[in-house]
């Protein structure tokens, strides 16, 4: 028992030792040298350059083997690890599609990357920034260990001390984990492939001594079932370092002529001000205007659109006016490639694919995706589902799971809390229910409103197939603390056959909108058959066919549907040797971004839901 004490006090102080800083948002528009590239790497099952051989973490200064060893110029050291330019790796990019070898290698890799770094401003403070490493990153500058952060979906940073940072031969060293774990979020079992590695970008970033860390400008919450006003109130708060009260903060929309100037009240300003005459974001009119806050030296730049979205009785209302979302769920991958999903090129390709079906939203699935992706959806007037991965059967009981969930969700919400696009943070998907997990997730949701009260919270809540009747009732406890009660069916994919669709009815017993979150069934791109063959194009077809039907019966509080998916994806739980193959084979488009035949069904279905909500 003491041993376990001890060893909870030991795990306690070094999380609290390297407890990342907050994060630094608006990335893209700061002063940044980028590190992406090839990086050279080592893989290390065992984790030889972690632990000695007793299983204790090495020193910092023990662990030079894994740093910056040139294994050739000393040939009389016993030296077994080293970098060289043999083994190197793209970042940003997932290893699992770099190399043959690491298709389904979990486990540890430790990536180096050389760079010089020329400072033109003794007064600047330096950070160093990650969009996303899967799962868990140990970070080094120079030898020094500089933090740690959980979590695979999410961006971080560590401050660079100013002693640390070199003009020439600095060294950063990332060891990166990802073995999936019993109390890690996702758990250990989870319907996509673990991609592991540094999957997104990563910089030093340059800001001013005192500077704007971080800001939130938004329509105010309104009136339920109000229209905003023409000249709307906004509100937010400017989060800043280093920057003395009273000192002025200037917040600036020039195509408005509008400029704000107010004094810093501390580490966080709140603002509430009055816009001019304003032209509101919708996914017909995606408007943004350029927005810069500027305090001292520092001035950040981002495009911003102003919109209000609610929950209001049966309905969910963008402007104060009603609207009926025609979704896709989309997963981070590019299936063609076989490759996480990273930059605007991606998410191109996958928000025109969401257009070309007739979508005005995305639910992204079932994770943060890469910020190209929620940023390209402002401008092109897609509405979002952002969602953390509390997927399945997360350990629900455990307080220290909680709080990476709690970690991720508030490491989403702090990234994206000024893209208009967004209108859903999700907190998990699929949960089985027990007053434990309700407890677990109402307290996710919670978090979640007290981070950001203007949008929605939800939840993917789970169907059980043994137990439907004609008449199914979604009365998930659940139901009781979202604004979107959300649901995901597969009534004739893994319940009966699509033709059961025709004498089946949903609703729920809260008063608030219903949204069908999944549903869709599986088929192997250019394998035809008849309608009752499963996973041909044609059971597919029936399949959505029949959906299509039901949807068209569903109660006045139907909000709008997100199927699943828009592409086949890779899953090793999917290993039917004919027409899986480690393929989920549910998208729309396979694999080569070919149409399923099922795709014309749904597009067939959104231009007429088009077509009588814009009368």
């Amino acid at each position: 028992m003491k041993r376990i004490f001890l060893t909870t006090c030991w795990l306690l102080l070094f999380a609290s030792s390297f407890a990342q800083e907050s994060l630094i948002t608006s990335i893209g528009n700061r002063k940044a040298l980028s590190l992406n590239g090839a990086w050279q790497y080592i893989v290390d099952p065992y984790e030889t350059g972690f632990y000695d051989y007793r299983f204790k973490e090495l020193k910092e200064n023990n662990g030079d083997a894994y740093w910056n060893t040139d294994v050739q110029k000393n040939k009389t050291e016993k030296k077994e690890h080293g970098y060289i330019d043999k083994y190197t790796i793209q970042v940003p990019g997932a290893w699992n599609h770099q190399k043959p070898e690491f298709l389904y290698y979990e486990g540890t890799i430790w990536y180096k990357k050389s760079f010089d770094y020329h400072r033109e401003n003794s007064n600047s403070n330096y950070y160093l920034y990650f969009g996303a490493v899967n799962y868990r990153a140990d970070v080094y500058l120079n030898g020094k260990k500089l933090g740690m952060h959980i979590g695979g979906f999410t961006p971080f940073n560590f401050a660079i001390p100013d002693s640390l940072l070199k003009e020439k031969g600095n060294f950063l060293v990332v060891k990166v984990d990802n073995k999936r774990g019993a109390d890690e979020v996702p758990t250990l079992n989870t319907d996509w492939w673990n991609y592991g590695g540094i999957t997104r970008d990563v910089k030093v970033v340059e800001v001013p001594t005192g500077f704007i860390q971080d800001f939130v400008i938004q329509l105010k919450k309104p009136v339920p079932g109000a229209i905003p006003a023409v000249t709307p109130d906004a509100e937010g708060w400017v989060k800043s370092k280093n920057i003395k009260a009273g000192e002025i903060i200037t917040i600036n929309i020039p195509e408005l002529k509008f400029k704000k100037q107010l004094a810093a009240t501390g580490d966080i300003t709140p603002i509430n001000f009055k816009l001019p005459k304003i032209k509101l974001w919708s996914p017909e009119h995606p408007k943004l205007y350029h927005v810069s806050v500027s305090a001292g030296a520092d001035v950040v730049d981002d495009q911003i659109g102003f919109r209000t979205i609610e929950a209001f009785g049966k309905q969910v209302l963008l402007n104060g006016k009603p609207i009926f979302m025609r979704g896709i769920c989309i997963h981070g991958e590019i299936p063609q490639d076989v490759r996480r999903a990273v930059g605007p090129d991606d998410a191109k390709q996958l928000l025109n694919q969401a257009r070309e079906l007739g979508c005005n939203m995305v639910r992204l699935a079932h994770y943060p995706h890469d910020e190209a992706i929620t940023r390209l959806a402002d401008s092109l007037g897609i509405l979002v589902w952002s969602e953390i991965p509390v997927y399945w059967t997360i350990n629900f009981g455990s307080n220290a799971v909680l709080n990476k969930a709690k970690a991720q969700l508030q490491e989403m919400i702090t990234r994206d809390h000024n893209r208009a696009s967004i209108i859903i943070w999700s907190v998990g998907n699929e949960t089985p229910i027990s007053q434990t997990r309700t407890d677990f997730m109402h307290s996710l949701i919670t978090k979640a409103k007290e981070l950001d009260n203007t949008r929605m919270i939800s939840a993917a809540l789970e169907v059980n197939y043994a137990s439907l009747k004609n008449v199914n009732v979604v009365d998930d406890p659940l139901g009781e603390f979202v604004d979107l009660v959300a649901f995901n069916e597969y009534l004739g994919w893994y319940g009966g056959l699509p033709d059961q669709c025709r004498k089946t009815s949903w609703s729920t017993p809260y008063n608030k909108p219903l949204f069908i979150s999944e549903t869709g069934g599986g088929a192997k791109g250019g394998f035809h058959a008849d309608s009752l063959t499963r996973f041909s194009e044609e059971y597919q077809e029936w399949y959505f066919k029949e959906q299509v039907a039901m949807l068209k019966r569903m109660p006045d509080n139907f909000v709008g549907i997100t199927p699943w998916v828009l592409n086949d994806f890779r899953s090793p739980k999917r290993n039917n040797p004919v027409y899986q193959e480690g393929w989920n084979r549910k998208g729309l488009y396979d694999d080569k971004g070919n149409k399923k035949k099922a795709f014309y069904i749904m597009q067939n279905y959104y231009n007429e839901m088009k077509t009588k909500t814009s009368k």
